[in-house]
């Protein structure tokens, strides 16, 4: 595997990355943690236009559905210790570096959420980190998942029309983890908290109950789901526990139980704070990009290949927050990673 890397901003505290389709380009969006930009990209890495300046605490941020360039993303949170004040927005596009910031619900403590769709229908799920605290590192109050149906039309809700969001599933402290893996056709959320990883699923028809499975039951930080070596079934891998130095992929026994398969060999001492984590298809191949924040601060590529894992660096020493690939234009793929340690944003074209 062979990395060419270019830098395309030194973005403060860069954290959160979006795809996003926009003026009929194949775009992304990268947006920071503290009071700073959202920038627009071009696939090449060509900055377009700056999306907002501030408030920023931008945790997550996704496309409306045939929203022509809207999306959706988190405000105002800026850490587990400040983020009571956190919403999601809708961000319209009106003109060049003109785009309308309006609310769409306030949602204290939301760190990730994500947008389903079965059966014709949008779902919007909120997952809250916390539901409360009084002090610094107070975590006595478990968070929450809610969920809500996403009308085609969003003009009409602001700060003083809300859409409602109802609770879920409740009991989920540190409720951090998110990522969207398909199943019989249709979108789920795989959702990692203290009490451990959770598949959700939409319902079948609007008013029908939400499925919940527990896939695990060890504090969970973050948790992907993929069929990396191959065999027909979807491993399961977790970093654990919350902001943890644990890289565990897990594969399902003859009992349909998560047993641990492979554990990434580096000391956890070097692998503090595991936090971006992205799978696909790189060169072919069922691949988890992970990053950790501390330590070595490094980037890499974890695939199967044939026998066991293997683990191969994309970038080292740069602290990544968050990583996404896509295939640009000329077929080649791409990783876009926020290295918020040290306030870049890079774009790697991989190779063979």
């Amino acid at each position: 595997m062979k990395v060419e890397k270019k830098v395309i901003s030194n973005l403060n505290k860069c954290y959160s990355i979006s795809p996003l389709d926009y003026k009929g380009q194949k775009c992304f969006l990268v947006a920071a943690e503290k009071h700073d930009p959202c920038y627009l990209f071009a696939e090449d890495g060509t900055k377009l236009e700056t999306v907002w300046t501030e408030p920023g605490g931008v945790m997550t941020m996704v496309p409306v559905p045939g929203g022509n360039g809207a999306f959706l993303a988190t405000h105002q949170f800026y850490s587990p210790n400040d983020s009571a004040n956190a919403k999601i927005v809708i961000a319209t596009p009106i003109s060049e570096n003109n785009w309308e910031i309006r609310t769409l619900c306030d949602a204290p403590f939301v760190h990730r959420f994500g947008i389903l769709s079965r059966n014709g229908v949008n779902y919007l799920i909120v997952c809250c980190l916390k539901s409360h605290h009084a002090y610094k590192e107070d975590w006595r109050f478990p968070g929450a998942c809610y969920a809500a149906v996403l009308p085609e039309d969003l003009s009409g809700f602001n700060a003083d029309n809300q859409l409602k969001i109802e609770c879920i599933k409740s009991g989920m402290l540190k409720n951090h983890g998110y990522s969207l893996v398909k199943k019989n056709g249709y979108d789920t959320a795989v959702i990692g908290c203290e009490e451990g990883a959770f598949q959700f699923a939409p319902p079948a028809a609007p008013g029908e109950d939400w499925e919940i499975k527990q896939l695990l039951s060890i504090p969970t930080s973050d948790a992907v789901l993929a069929d990396f070596d191959g065999d027909g079934q979807l491993e399961l891998g977790a970093i654990a526990p919350f902001h943890g130095a644990s890289l565990v992929i897990y594969h399902l026994d003859k009992h349909g139980n998560y047993v641990p398969q492979w554990k990434y060999g580096a000391p956890e001492a070097d692998t503090e704070m595991i936090h971006a984590t992205w799978v696909c298809d790189l060169l072919d191949k069922p691949t988890w990009i992970v990053g950790w924040r501390k330590g070595t601060k490094d980037t890499v590529a974890i695939t199967w290949d044939g026998g066991d894992y293997k683990a191969e660096f994309i970038d080292r020493n740069t602290g990544c927050a968050n990583a996404m690939h896509f295939v640009n234009s000329q077929g080649q793929d791409v990783i876009v990673g926020t290295n918020r340690e040290i306030d870049e944003v890079a774009l790697y074209t991989i190779t063979e």
